[in-house]
């Protein structure tokens, strides 16, 4: 190759390497990529800045002394697909006759997760409560998949339904 030629790929290239920086430079300059700035004007919307704390209702206790186990007949259904009431009929979850009352991971013969395991404690109607509003929240790694009962009334007459099963 004669230096003429080499000139010319070198130029080229040079010349690629130029269109490619400014055409990067024009986008940048079009499209913004950095991040949101201040907002222009605030809108008050009257909550405080942090976290508010959430408006407190009726505690667990007395929303259980008025719950009706037979609503909570009806909110088993949704646990039905996987707990039997049965004494020793587990099916993918433990049996759950006599529950309030017994030891955490205390059905003899149940494969309990390693969570549950060491979860530890009894199923007291408040511990009952803590579970399930929201199952993975209360035992992370637990096997249990269901996403839990937001209403409090809901676990409350679950709670009282479970009572009147004994074991």
């Amino acid at each position: 190759m004669d230096t003429m030629t080499v000139t010319k790929v070198a130029s080229s290239l040079c010349g690629a390497l130029l269109v490619f920086l400014l055409v990067g430079w024009a986008a940048s300059g079009i499209y913004s990529v950095g991040g949101h700035g201040e907002a222009a004007y605030v809108i008050d919307t009257g909550a405080t800045e942090g976290g508010a704390e959430e408006e407190a209702g009726p505690s667990f206790d007395e929303v259980l002394a008025s719950a009706d186990p037979e609503k909570g007949a009806k909110v088993f259904k949704k646990c039905a697909a996987c707990h039997k009431l049965e004494v020793g009929e587990n099916a993918t979850g433990p049996y759950l006759a006599g529950v309030v009352g017994r030891p955490v991971a205390g059905v003899d013969g149940f494969g309990y997760s390693d969570a549950m395991q060491a979860h530890g404690g009894e199923w007291t109607p408040e511990a009952l409560n803590e579970f399930l509003t929201k199952p993975a929240a209360a035992v992370p790694g637990t096997a249990m998949g269901f996403a839990g009962l937001p209403k409090i009334g809901d676990r409350a007459d679950l709670v009282a339904y479970l009572q009147t099963i004994g074991g």
